[in-house]
């Protein structure tokens, strides 16, 4: 078993990357090289700003070489809940937002010519028990009367044809899409660098002053000055940058993938070849990769990954979790096994905008592979003065209360999920 991403091992290494001391100065400084910060680098590129994104690791290292796979339209909470908390007129904007953003991605990828595995395979919200089909069924009304047509409900028996375990019914995103994580952060890294930004890796942030309109952002590099800094760090912002981490909850969420299953596997386990999600608290998360192994996932520890040992027992947690739902992989082997951080937002909105002198998109709150790279163009505009389509602008954003950077509660809200998921 490796313990590193599947997407980071099957995906070609990004030669782009500036050598030397980082310095100089730059119309915008991009904080991250994921998808928020690669995406926006290549919108300002190509609008002929002079771009400078300053990765802490390497391109992909973060939340955007690390998670699912998935590419999933609609929002984290069910559609009438962000309604009853957001009003009808920004739910329905966000939602359109997560279907822009896989339309986004789809457009980037062909114009680039980014070899990644695109396909539009549809999402299945998957009922775990029969009160949350219910549910299910009442959000799907209300998205499929409102905002998304290209949806579909499906009883137990409809599932039989998609998936080879005993759920109780589902919701169809038709819209959805999945795509191999790793070949196209890559690829956008490239396109970014192709339109002229300067990318560099290993040069972690660790000091931000500003003078006027003018930044000085200090890396274990060298340092740079900028007109104008956007944040685009998530789950991994320096504590630099403290008016973000107080309001930011890092969770772990940990994966593992399966060897390449046979077609006789396949057929009995994903015949449907969607990606999935199911309706626990505390659930789960799966889909088949290019080559055809089960990518499964899940939160079967809120903290991050420590060490090796840690590892390879949440592995085996998920093995066992990925047994129960589907029986005949339990002798699967297991070839690859690795964590990360999620940010979330305590509401679970994410948030994008201005605040105090930097730009910043981030607290995706589990939906930022499909969200990232539209938000990080979205923001680029909003820098370059374009016309603003921000969807989340004006959207209070409180810090979390008792929360300064580390989140020492994180044992005590999983014990709550827990509960939950027993007895709901």
């Amino acid at each position: 078993m490796k313990f590193l991403p599947y997407w980071h091992d099957n995906a070609p290494a990004f030669a782009g990357a500036s050598q030397g001391p980082v310095d100089g100065h730059y119309d915008v400084a991009v904080i991250g090289g994921g998808f928020t910060g690669l995406g926006a680098a290549r919108q300002l590129a190509k609008a002929g700003a002079k771009v400078v994104v300053l990765e802490a690791e390497k391109v992909g290292s973060g939340a955007s070489g690390r998670n699912g796979g998935h590419l999933n339209n609609g929002l984290a909470h069910s559609y009438l809940a962000a309604k009853a908390e957001l009003g009808k007129e920004r739910a329905i904007a966000l939602y359109k937002a997560l279907d822009d953003s896989i339309d986004t991605i789809e457009a980037l990828i062909a114009e680039e010519g980014i070899d990644c595995n695109f396909r539009r395979a549809g999402k299945l919200k998957l009922a775990s028990k029969p009160q949350h089909f219910d549910a299910i069924a009442r959000n799907f009304e209300a998205v499929h009367t409102e905002v998304d047509p290209d949806t579909a409900l499906l009883s137990a028996d409809d599932l039989k044809q998609e998936i080879g375990s005993p759920f109780h019914g589902a919701m169809l995103s038709k819209k959805s899409a999945m795509m191999h994580m790793g070949r196209y952060v890559v690829g956008l890294a490239e396109a970014a660098k192709r339109h002229g930004a300067t990318i560099f890796e290993k040069a972690a942030v660790t000091e931000h002053r500003q003078a006027g309109s003018r930044h000085r952002l200090k890396t274990t590099r060298g340092s740079v000055t900028a007109d104008a800094v956007l944040v685009a760090t998530g789950a991994y912002t320096p504590s630099t940058f403290g008016y973000f981490r107080r309001r930011i909850i890092t969770v772990g969420s940990f994966i593992i993938a399966t060897r390449p299953l046979t077609e006789a596997e396949i057929a009995t386990t994903m015949p449907g070849n969607r990606t999935c999600v199911t309706s626990m608290n505390i659930g789960n998360y799966f889909r088949l990769s290019p080559d055809n192994r089960l990518i499964f996932g899940g939160r079967a520890r809120f903290s991050a990954s420590s060490d090796q040992r840690s590892d390879a027992k949440i592995g085996a947690i998920l093995q066992a979790r990925l047994a129960e739902i589907f029986p005949q992989l339990a002798n699967a082997e297991i070839d690859y096994c690795w964590g990360g951080l999620v940010d979330i937002t305590k509401d679970r909105f994410p948030r994008a905008g201005y605040h105090d002198g930097v730009w910043y998109a981030m607290g995706y709150s589990g939906h930022g592979a499909q969200l990232s790279t539209h938000l990080g163009m979205i923001m680029a505009d909003a820098i370059l003065d374009r016309p603003d389509r921000n969807p989340l602008k004006g959207l209070d954003w409180p810090a979390v209360p008792g929360h300064f950077g580390t989140p020492w509660f994180l044992p005590l809200v999983g014990m709550y999920y827990k509960m939950l998921d027993r007895f709901q």
